[in-house]
Parts: structure tokens; sequence; C-alpha cells
């Protein structure tokens, strides 16, 4: 997560997509929590309505009771007459299967049944005021079935009562016409908690089951469980009575709008999910692609290729910083090029000043020589003079052009076989005259084992002497320059150290280019050419000093099958 593109993306997960996903989680839970409200709430109403049905008809049935009571009051109405008008009633409404007049002792004075009649007296504690409503049963057809009664005077009895058996066929009706959806239905429980009537076909058994195992008049069996699986339950109590109007509705179908729209409102948040994804990857990728173009710029720059430049579209703040980039980049060229001048201009200044200093004296030499010669013409020995030190100077001149040649091309070198002990020993014996002069001692210490390179001879000596004067010259009188050899493997080393006063740190570095030189007089052309006349040979060269005291220089060299051979003839 470390790059510019993981971070702008998690900008805008975190921008733009988290508060989505959450608003998402938030409104479909609210959603659930509404439709569940919402449903439960409408079948709470149906329940409702279901009860106020029932009691409005068991409300009914009583105002038949108490209008009967008012008829059965008349002082002239014989038995006979009531028994009459009791069963002109039951005629007129077959809800009644049964109507009575009872005497306050329970003694039947009066019944619409030719029979022997089954009306009792209410128990005193289920009789509310001048009303009573019995337990719900069930009759021989498996019928809710209840009796009501209402309490009234009359002149020949006294204080009665009017109590009607009443089959509740209307209720089942009743409760088979309330549907909830398509699945949804009604039912009604007595006040044991037991099925009474159900709307759905399929669970009407369970009402027979229940008669079978009733007991007594009540109806009594197994308690209708309520909180079934998959099943979404609410109900009602009868005001007045102690029954209970329920609605049950698989919760499959009460939910599947909820369902529907949970599945629309996911589809809606993934699309805008995905929109705002694509949307913020086409604008970051405008955007970062900007930023990656810059990337490259610096990384161009920095790597020297100063003419690249950046092209930005838009009119922001990275348009600016690209227009910023592109200014700086042209100054960077433009100082580059005056530092190029100022390099150039410095370089030629030291040429000069080391070619006015390595040739003026050799040039003054041969001049005086010149005005010399013009009057010592027949002097035969100042001849001979005049010849090598004319000769002398222009070597001198000769090499000093020869450094300027080879720094800026190849040197051409010839290859063979050089045995490194004999070649070193030669240039220390050589250069012997010139450390004694210096005051200082000049040893070799050869490892003696014959080793040969491949190189050039001349080229080899020359970066040999130019090692050993570079030493004697940075060495103080009593010290010591000291050549030495060593087998490495396949390679030849030889190192030239001195105990003289070394090469300041930051110098060290830069010992190795070209008119860099650390003497009064010189180019600064010596050690450059003696490392391309070493990395030509295939070898290496490095440098090692210490300030006051001494550097190590260390050239390492394949070493050649000549010496393999030598070895072998040696053995």
């Amino acid at each position: 997560m470390r790059g510019v593109t993981a971070r702008f993306v998690m900008l805008i997960a975190t921008a733009a997509v988290a508060p989505l996903v959450v608003y998402g989680v938030v409104s479909i839970l609210r959603l659930e929590s509404g439709t569940k409200q919402s449903v439960t709430e409408g079948n709470t109403r149906v329940a409702k309505q279901a009860a106020e049905q029932i009691k409005q008809y068991i409300e009914n049935n009583q105002r038949v009771l108490k209008s009967l009571g008012v008829e059965l009051r008349a002082p002239e109405l014989q038995d006979w007459q009531r028994s009459g008008i009791l069963r002109d009633y039951v005629l007129d409404f077959p809800e009644f299967r049964e109507i009575a007049l009872l005497d306050d002792t329970g003694a039947v004075v009066v019944t619409s049944r030719f029979g022997q009649s089954r009306a009792t007296v209410p128990p005193a504690e289920n009789v509310t005021g001048d009303l009573y409503v019995s337990a719900l049963r069930l009759d021989d057809d498996f019928l809710p079935t209840a009796t009501i009664g209402v309490r009234t005077n009359s002149p020949q009895s006294g204080r009665t009562w009017i109590v009607g058996e009443i089959a509740l066929e209307e209720l089942w009706r009743m409760v088979d016409r309330i549907r909830v959806g398509q699945y949804g239905y009604a039912l009604l429980l007595s006040e044991k908690g037991v099925l009474v009537a159900h709307g759905n076909p399929d669970k009407k058994r369970q009402i027979a089951v229940a008669a079978k195992t009733a007991s007594g008049d009540t109806l009594a069996g197994q308690r209708y469980v309520k909180n079934n699986p998959g099943l979404l339950y609410v109900d009602e109590p009868v005001d007045g009575l102690n029954w209970r109007v329920g609605v049950e509705q698989p919760e499959s179908e009460a939910f599947r709008l909820n369902g529907e729209l949970r599945t629309q409102l996911l589809y809606v948040i993934g699309a805008a999910l995905l929109g705002t994804l694509v949307v913020g990857y086409l604008w970051a990728r405008t955007f970062i692609t900007r930023i990656f173009a810059l990337k490259r710029a610096t990384l161009a720059i920095g790597e020297g290729r100063f003419d690249e430049r950046v092209a930005l579209t838009g009119d922001d703040e990275l348009k600016q910083l690209g227009d910023s980039f592109n200014s700086m980049a042209d100054s960077i060229v433009q100082l580059q090029e005056d530092v190029r001048k100022q390099e150039r201009q410095a370089m030629f200044g030291r040429i000069a000043a080391g070619l006015v200093h390595d040739l003026s004296h050799p040039i003054q030499n041969i001049g005086n020589s010149c005005k010399l010669i013009q009057k010592m013409y027949d002097d035969l020995e100042y001849r001979a003079t005049f010849k090598r030190t004319v000769e002398r100077e222009m070597v001198v001149v000769k090499r000093v052009l020869d450094d300027l040649r080879n720094i800026a091309r190849p040197i051409p070198l010839e290859r063979f076989p050089i045995e490194v002990d004999r070649t070193l020993g030669e240039v220390v014996e050589s250069m012997q005259q010139h450390a004694e002069t210096a005051g200082l001692t000049l040893r070799g210490e050869f490892a003696a084992t014959g080793a040969f390179i491949e190189g050039d001879l001349f080229a080899l000596g020359r970066v040999y002497r130019n090692l050993i004067v570079n030493a004697i010259q940075a060495t103080a009188p009593g010290g010591l320059v000291a050549v030495a050899t060593e087998l490495a493997g396949a390679r030849v080393h030889v190192r030239i150290y001195d105990t003289g006063c070394g090469i300041p740190p930051d110098r060290l570095g830069r010992i190795f280019e070209d008119f860099v030189t650390t003497k009064r007089r010189g180019l600064g052309l010596g050690l450059a050419i003696s490392k391309k006349i070493v990395e030509q040979l295939g070898g290496t060269i490095s440098v090692a000093s210490e300030v006051g005291k001494g550097t190590t220089f260390v050239l390492e060299f394949p070493r050649t099958k000549g010496g393999n051979v030598a070895l072998d003839q040696a053995g």
C-alpha cells in the first residue's frame, strides 16, 4: 500500500465506497425491521377486526336474548305460550340450538327443546353483571358451541335466566373468510388456548382431534403452539371474553416483499459501487497518469537525460507542476552547459598552464642552444653538446605531446607474455639513481615465482615508472619506496607503496581523472593514462592512502599460459 495508486484507491474506498456500503447495510437492516414491523402490525389489525366481529356477534345474540326476555315479561302469558315464543325464536335465529327460561334456582321453567333441556344456571363466578358466556366446546358435529345467558325478571317466576345454547358455526365461516396473502389464515383459540377454528383446511383436523380428547362440556385438548418455526403469528383477545383470535402466515410470504426490496437494494448498491469504482478508476487514471509522467521525467533527469520533458493536460496544480518541472529542466540544461563551458575553460587553462610549464623549459634550452650554436658553430665539442641537448629536450616535448594524444584515444598496445618480476626488476634498477638523488630507499620485493602476464613491455614500463616517480616525489628524504609482487590464484598482484605524505580523502576518488594532479607542475595525465593502459590489458588498478603514513597502488593482472609453462619447466 505504499504506491500512489494504492493510496488513491484507499482514498476512494474511504471517501465514497465505505459510506455507500454503510448506507446499504443500514438501509437493509432498517428495511427488514420496518417490513417486519409493518407486516406484524397489518396482521394484528386483521386479528383485531376479527375479534371485534366475534364480539359483535356475541353481543347481537345477547341482545336477541334480552329482547326475548322483555317479551316474556308479559303477565298474561302462560307457560305454553312462553314455550311457543321460545320455539319461534329458535326458528327465527337458527344459530340457537335451544333457548330456555330458568328460575334463580336453576330449574327449567320453559324451553324450546321438545325433550329434556340441557340448560343450566351459569356459575356465579362466570357471571359479569347480568350477562354470561360459557367456555367454548364442540358439539356432536365438531362445531364450536357456547352457552350465553341474560338475567331478567318475570312476573310469574321472579328473577330468572334466559339461557341459549348457540352454535358458533358462523364463527367458522367468519374465520374461513379471513385471508392474509395467499397462505395466511385466521384462527380462534378457546380460553385454554385450544384451537377451535382455523381457516386452513389442512389444520381443521387438529380441531377434530381436540374434540375427541375433550372431557366434560368444555373444550379440552392439546394447546395450540404459537411459535411455529417459519410462521409469523399474532393474536388479539376478544373484548369481554377469554377467547383469542390469531393470524398466522408463512414468513417466506409475509416478508417476500422485504426480500424483493432487499435484492433490488443490493443490486442498486452494487451498481452504485461498481459505477463509483469505474468512475473513480477512470478519473484516478487521468490523475495518476500525469503523476507517473512526472515521475518518469524526474527519473530521466536523474539518469542524465536532460532533454526529457512532460506534456500535461488540464488546468490544475499538476499542470502548473509540469510547467515548473519543464522550466526547471531547461534551467538544469542551461546550468549544465554553463558548467561545461566553465570546465572546458578551466581544463584549457590547466592544459595551457601545464604546456607552458612543461614545454617552456625544453624550448628555452633548445632556443639558448640555437643562439650559442650560431656563435660556436665551428666548435666540434659544442656541436656534439648541442645535439645531445636538442635530442634530450625533444624527447621531453614528444612525451608531453604523446600524453595529450593518448588521453584522447586508446593507446595501441602489443600483447605478448612478459615475466613480471624481471620487468619490474629492470625498472627498479633503472630508477635507483633517481631515488638516491631524492635521499630515500627504493627496493624490490619479488615473489620469485616466474609469473607471466600478457602485456606491452613499453606501456607497462611507463606505468611502473610513472607510479614509482610519483612515490619518490611524495616521499621525504629517508623514506621508503617498495615494489612487490605476489600470486593470488590465477591473478598476479603488483604493489607499489611508499611512506610518503599520503593523499587527502577528498582527492583520493579523483586521482585517476584527466588533468587532476596534486603537484605544482605537470598536466595531471600520468595516472589517467596509467589506468587506461592497465584496463586495456585486462587488469585493474586501485589505491589506498592515509595522510602522513603513505600510499599504496595495487595493479592486478590475469596470469597467462606462458607463466604456467615457465613454472612447469622450472619444476
